[in-house]
């Protein structure tokens, strides 16, 4: 899904909201978000999952084409982690995708 298919799924679901007053509230959801994640907060949505930011200490690398050692410096990485209602969603749509059951 992209960000204008989330746009206009929000517009129809939603008949009160013009298309562009959905493109806005996606457009700030998504920027405090990201904002609230360059801050380095944690950012949890009951029954979808969570974002956080992890710290990756910095090391010792190797360049793959010579072999020289290469000082690969701290950084910041975001790692999402899915809550269980999304988890047992997503395994109840591979089974019945394979048609093992019925959804």
């Amino acid at each position: 899904m992209t960000r204008s298919d989330l746009v206009e799924e929000l517009a129809a679901h939603f008949s009160q909201l013009s298309q562009a007053d959905a493109e806005y509230a996606v457009k700030i959801l998504l920027e405090s978000m990201g904002d609230a994640l360059e801050q380095g907060h944690r950012i949890e949505i009951r029954g979808f999952g969570s974002f956080t930011v992890n710290r990756r200490a910095p090391r010792i690398g190797r360049n793959p084409r010579n072999g020289d050692t290469v000082e690969v410096p701290e950084k910041r990485v975001l790692h999402f982690k899915p809550g269980k209602a999304l988890r047992e969603a997503v395994d109840q749509g591979l089974k019945a995708a394979q048609g093992q059951i019925k959804p």
